[in-house]
């Protein structure tokens, strides 16, 4: 199967509870923080999958209380639609090969992300975010829980 795992469904594969390791690189700085938690994708009734993520990042020594919630709708082929918590896209999500290049201009940042299955039970996000006041690589590890 080469290095990818595909996913014909991406909200299938993705559905259930996920252990979360995140480590956030500040190019610029040096500086480099950790989060880690969980990440529930359950089922909305319009089809789609709510996620919800949450746990603990620690920046510079200081730990802090972290949460996001987005959302994931149906897409063409077993894709997903992606958006933010209040309905805006953020990118689409195609795991059929078992990897997915995605972009996302925010501002005056670009966000690019590259999404990798491993498996049937982890897959990884690596998002390189540049602008004026940013360079950070945030590289994210999932692991299917129970």
């Amino acid at each position: 199967m080469g290095e990818f795992w595909p996913v014909p469904d991406v909200l299938a594969y993705l559905a259930g509870r996920w252990g979360v390791t995140r480590s956030v690189r500040d190019l610029a700085s040096g500086a480099r923080g950790q989060f880690t938690g969980t990440t529930e994708f359950r089922t909305e009734e319009t089809g789609g999958l709510l996620h919800h993520e949450s746990g603990t990042f620690v920046w510079q020594g200081v730990a802090r209380p972290a949460e996001r919630t987005l959302r994931f709708l149906p897409g063409p082929g077993g894709s997903a639609d992606v958006r933010f918590a209040d309905g805006r896209p953020f990118h689409e999500l195609d795991l059929t090969s078992g990897r997915h290049i995605a972009a996302h201009p925010c501002a005056a940042d670009l966000y690019s992300g590259e999404f990798t299955v491993r498996d049937a039970d982890h897959w990884r996000t690596v998002w390189r975010v540049r602008g004026p006041a940013k360079d950070l690589v945030l590289r994210t590890d999932y692991a299917r829980e129970g």
